[in-house]
């Protein structure tokens, strides 16, 4: 539990989601609270030019990474994921208030929302640590794309109706030929998304590891496995086939036969800061059903 006192947090950003009409009226009730508690309120500019600045100030993520204590992202994962990407190398810690059921990372609910901000300001959470992914493709040895990934990096067949096939090396040694629909490589934050829909293995954030998963592997027996985060991960797409790569599900690369995607653990790095009470296992069984019910 951090004890900095209230001052640790002279200047805080908000980013909204910007559809959101009831993430617009908790985000400015959310302002008001912090002005009123002798904050500098920065706003995120496109959240601004959804919400109104209300008189606030308007950053971009540059800005924001400058002069921002702290950033509160309003919204569900997806907002997260954006925002930490683009914050990931200014080290801003970051808070998720989760716009309707509880978040994977977004973990506070809006219903209380300034309960769970007061309670940071006084200095009350707890810091986690969460690494990010540096990918790249090579074609004939050149890099054409570069880019970062908090969750995962999605090799897939895209558009085309047949498997592809993909060769995956770490750190240069081969692990296998993979015919399928195509590979997830994911952080331990990401294997609770599309990598847990996989079958793939739930890694808890302190775990110093990738998982890496097939999908819809032709052979049964190509099962998930987890590498170290020192690792250097290499997935070739065979000819004559293409592929598309998807980075957190937000952006994505069409990949050409003969292409290499590259991932390793990037140096960057996001901070979440978490209220009391705070349990990763109890928002694992709020999330996936699990029974919470202790057997005596």
């Amino acid at each position: 539990m951090n004890t900095a006192a209230s001052h640790t947090f002279r200047a805080i950003a908000l980013i909204g989601k910007y559809q959101s009409r009831e993430i617009a009226e908790s985000l400015l009730e959310l302002a008001a609270f912090l002005k009123e508690d002798g904050v500098e309120v920065l706003l995120e500019e496109a959240t601004a030019e959804a919400v109104g600045s209300n008189g606030y100030a308007v950053t971009n993520y540059e800005m924001i990474g400058a002069r921002a204590d702290l950033a509160v992202i309003l919204g569900g994962d997806g907002t997260m994921l954006n925002a930490a990407r683009r914050l990931a190398e200014f080290d801003v810690p970051l808070v998720g208030i989760n716009q309707g059921r509880l978040g994977f990372m977004t973990d506070i609910a809006l219903d209380s929302m300034i309960e769970s901000i007061s309670a940071l300001l006084e200095g009350r959470f707890f810091r986690e640590k969460r690494f990010l992914l540096d990918v790249e493709v090579l074609r004939d040895d050149e890099s054409v794309f570069q880019t970062m990934a908090l969750n995962d990096v999605v090799v897939n067949k895209g558009e085309i109706g047949r498997m592809i096939e993909l060769e995956v090396k770490v750190d240069g040694e081969l692990i296998h030929v993979l015919r399928a629909d195509g590979l997830i490589v994911s952080t331990p934050t990401g294997s609770t998304a599309y990598a847990l829909s996989a079958n793939g293995p739930i890694l808890h954030p302190s775990v110093p590891g990738i998982a890496i998963v097939p999908l819809c592997p032709h052979a049964l027996s190509n099962r998930p496995i987890t590498v170290s985060d020192s690792s250097t991960i290499d997935i070739a797409l065979l000819p004559p086939h293409d592929a598309r790569v998807h980075f957190d599900g937000q952006t994505r690369f069409d990949a050409r036969a003969g292409d290499v995607v590259r991932t390793i653990r990037s140096r960057h790095g996001i901070t979440l800061l978490h209220p009391p009470g705070y349990s990763y296992f109890a928002m694992l069984r709020e999330k996936l059903h699990w029974s919470s019910t202790p057997r005596h």
